[in-house]
């Protein structure tokens, strides 16, 4: 579940993304260490650079630093998902229905425990996974990971 500084940065943050045409795939706002952090991640079709990072931090933070309703001093970062991320958030999910993913579950299930398929839809918390032919419901918190697959 995200908090309130999640939800804002993320509305906040649409409107850049959208000047900018990429996607905000999540945010976060984290303590670690004392210190807090606030972290979009972006993408694109094809995949975004250091450029694009670079681009929408400027802007976004712009927009922060008017809006001011974070009281803590924060470091801002901007990211790529990354290949290796595990799928948290309905609105990934659902960014990246039709993409091929990589699924490994706590418990088996029809004799396996990890598998390829592509992601079909995300409702109420279980992914929709087509692997062969079939439909599989897949409850996110059975999973311990459900990731986009990159095969190289």
């Amino acid at each position: 579940m995200a908090n309130k500084t999640e939800i804002r940065a993320l509305e906040l943050g649409e409107s850049v993304a959208e000047e900018q045409e990429v996607y905000i795939v999540d945010v976060t706002y984290r303590k670690e260490n004392g210190e807090y952090s606030l972290c979009y991640y972006i993408d694109k079709n094809g995949g975004v650079g250091i450029d694009e990072c670079e681009k929408f931090s400027k802007a976004v933070e712009e927009v922060l630093d008017r809006e001011d309703f974070i009281e803590n001093n924060y470091t801002l970062e901007v990211s790529s998902p990354g290949a290796d991320r595990k799928l948290t958030k309905e609105r990934e999910f659902l960014y990246y229905r039709d993409r091929e993913v990589d699924v490994k579950l706590y418990k088996a299930e029809n004799g396996a425990k990890e598998f390829c398929g592509v992601l079909k839809d995300y409702k109420d918390g279980t992914a929709y996974i087509e692997t062969d032919g079939e439909i599989m419901e897949i409850p996110a918190k059975s999973a311990v990971y459900i990731r986009l697959s990159f095969k190289f």
